[in-house]
């Protein structure tokens, strides 16, 4: 099977518990709560996206025919020096990343000596090997993916509050609050939710804050 993917590209994690950590993204195209196209978002199971997950035409995007190509195409976006502490990171996401991503991949990402990241919506099944699992669960989408390292949900979502996830198996509950115009009063309100329910962290997109990518 051949990878479509959007983009490939070396930057700074923005968000999460990886926060900061150098990495490639590599953004695969597709997703199955919308089409990408404007003229469709009003039926979208996620309607919040701000991403552009749709075509090959990013930097470092394309078709890849087999997960030696893809796996050498990331390795050469690595632009960090190598070093015992911390092995090159490429974070898998999306459109849904899943669609695509397969154990040929991650074991190919390893060969290759990646430690290899997914940011999912946690509706498909993952592949094995994974090294961290970042779930971003939406309202209405069924929740395949119960477990993993973290599970950083965008709020408020009104069918899909907090409460709802607190008791699956992730190392690590974040909040993150939804972009927009609202998005003042949004981080006010995750902030309140985090102090009053500690076991939850607040994330935010430092990305959209500095201006990187």
């Amino acid at each position: 099977m051949a990878y479509i993917v959007k983009e490939i590209y070396y930057t700074l994690q923005g968000e999460g518990m990886q926060v900061g950590r150098p990495a490639v993204f590599c953004r695969f195209s597709r997703c199955n709560l919308w089409t990408g196209k404007e003229s469709q978002r009003a039926q979208a199971i996620c309607q919040f996206c701000d991403t552009d997950f749709v075509g090959t035409d990013g930097p470092g995007g394309g078709r890849f025919a087999s997960a030696i190509d893809l796996a050498s195409a990331i390795a050469s976006s690595w632009e960090g020096s190598s070093h015992t502490r911390s092995k090159p990171y490429v974070v898998c996401t999306g459109g849904e990343p899943l669609l695509q991503l397969d154990e040929r991949a991650v074991d190919a990402l390893h060969d290759q000596g990646f430690a290899v990241g997914v940011e999912t919506n946690g509706t498909q099944p993952a592949p094995r090997g994974l090294d961290w699992i970042c779930v971003s669960p939406k309202a209405g989408a069924p929740l395949v993916l119960d477990r993993g390292d973290e599970l950083k949900l965008v709020y408020p979502q009104a069918l899909a509050p907090p409460e709802l996830f607190e008791e699956l198996q992730f190392d690590h509950l974040l909040l993150q609050p939804m972009d927009g115009p609202k998005r003042a009063e949004n981080t006010a309100r995750a902030i309140d939710y985090c102090l009053a329910h500690p076991q939850w962290r607040l994330s935010l997109q430092t990305h959209k804050y500095t201006g990187i990518r």
